[in-house]
C-alpha cells in the first residue's frame, strides 16, 4: 500500500523527533464518512498543515481496511520518527490506538463522528481545523489505555447485555436507517427483552469470585462515568492505574425503566442494585460457554474464554497541546 506524499515533504529532513515541528504526520482518514463531509475535513486539515509548512502524508484506506491502513501508518511513523494521526470516529481512533501502541509511536487525533469520548476526555477540539492547529503545538504525553485479550479499548468494554444492545441496534439500523431515534428504540426493545443472567468465574485483582450478573461493564473514561453518575471515589481512580467496573444485576421490567431513568439523569451510581468499583484487572470465564460476545468501544466481536480485561502496562503516547489550550472535559 503506497502513501500519498504532500509537496511539503521535500523541504524538511526525515526522522525528526515526534515532539518537534519537523516531525512528519502520517494521516489515516476514515473512508466510511460521507464523501462531502470527508472532503471538507481533508481540505481543512491540508489547509492548516500547508499554512504551517508541516510535512505530512495521507495513508490510503481501502474500503473495510481501516485496521490495515492504521498498521501501515504506525509503521511508517515509527520508521521515520514521526507521528501517526487518526481522523475519524471512535472505530477509527480505536484501530489507530491499537497500531500506535504496538509500534510505540505517538498518536495525534482529529476526532470526528458522534461520541468522541476519548477526545473529549483529553480536552481536544472536535472541529477539524482547530484540532489540526492544536496538533501543531502538541507534544506526546502518556495516556492510560486498557486491554481485553490484548485488544485495546480506550473508552469501555463489556460482556453480557451491552454487546447484545449494540449488535441488535446495528441490525435495526441496517434495515431502517441510521437515525438516532431508531437506534434508541432498538436498544430499548433489546433491554426490555433481555432475561439472561451470566454465571461467571472471575478473578478481580487476584481475588476469586463467582459473579451472577446481566452485564460486566469496564470503563476507562471519566467523562462517560460522570455522565452516568458513577460515584466520585470510583471516577477519580480511573486513569491512575485503575479502570471502573460496573456490574448490572438481572432486573424486572420496572427496575429496568428505573435504571434507564437514573442513567439518563446521571444518577446510576445511586441505584443500590448497581455495583461499581475501581480495579486493575478482571478475568472472566464460564463453565457453560467457550466464547462470549465482547463489546469494545462500540464494536462487537466473539472472544474465546477466559476474557481478561486489564489496564495496559504501557501507556499510549498521545499528542496533546499545552494544558492551558485544552478544553474542559465534557
Amino acid at each position: 500500500m503506497s502513501a500519498v506524499l504532500s509537496a511539503s515533504d521535500e523541504h524538511h529532513p526525515a526522522g525528526a523527533p515526534a515532539g518537534t515541528p519537523e516531525a512528519e504526520f502520517f494521516i489515516v482518514m476514515n473512508q466510511r464518512s460521507g464523501a462531502a463531509e470527508k472532503d471538507e475535513v481533508r481540505e481543512a486539515v491540508e489547509a492548516e498543515l500547508d499554512k504551517a509548512g508541516r510535512r505530512y502524508r495521507f495513508v490510503p484506506v481501502q474500503p473495510g481496511e481501516i485496521q490495515q491502513a492504521c498498521q501501515v501508518a504506525a509503521r511508517l511513523a515509527k520508521e521515520a520518527g514521526g507521528v501517526m494521526v487518526a481522523s475519524g470516529g471512535d472505530g477509527t481512533i480505536n484501530a489507530a490506538a491499537q497500531a500506535a501502541l504496538a509500534q510505540d509511536c505517538p498518536l495525534g487525533l482529529i476526532a470526528q463522528g458522534t461520541f468522541n469520548l476519548f477526545a473529549r476526555e483529553l480536552g481536544l477540539s472536535l472541529d477539524a481545523a482547530d484540532a489540526t492547529r492544536s496538533l501543531l503545538r502538541a507534544r506526546p504525553e502518556p495516556v492510560q489505555v486498557c486491554l481485553v485479550n490484548e485488544h485495546v479499548f480506550l473508552v469501555n468494554a463489556s460482556v453480557g447485555l451491552y454487546p447484545k444492545l449494540l449488535a441488535d441496534r446495528e441490525q435495526v439500523k441496517q434495515k431502517l436507517g441510521r437515525r438516532r431515534w431508531i437506534a434508541m428504540m432498538a436498544a430499548f426493545k433489546s433491554l426490555m427483552e433481555w432475561r439472561l443472567q451470566l454465571s461467571l468465574d472471575a478473578e478481580m485483582d487476584g481475588e476469586l469470585a463467582r459473579l451472577r450478573t446481566a452485564n460486566v461493564f469496564l470503563c476507562n473514561n471519566r467523562v462517560q462515568l460522570r455522565r452516568l453518575g458513577i460515584q466520585d471515589f470510583v471516577v477519580e481512580q480511573v486513569g491512575e492505574g485503575r479502570m471502573a467496573c460496573v456490574l448490572l444485576p438481572a432486573m424486572a421490567w420496572w427496575e429496568k425503566l428505573r435504571m434507564l431513568a437514573a442513567a439518563a439523569f446521571g444518577k446510576l451510581g445511586e441505584q443500590r442494585a448497581i455495583q461499581s468499583f475501581p480495579l486493575r484487572s478482571i478475568t472472566v470465564g464460564s463453565r457453560k460457554a467457550r466464547r462470549l460476545k465482547v463489546a469494545t468501544d462500540g464494536e462487537v466481536q466473539w472472544m474465546d474464554l477466559p476474557v481478561r480485561f486489564t489496564v495496559s502496562p504501557r501507556p499510549l503516547r498521545v499528542m496533546l497541546p499545552p494544558a492551558n489550550e485544552r478544553l474542559p472535559p465534557e
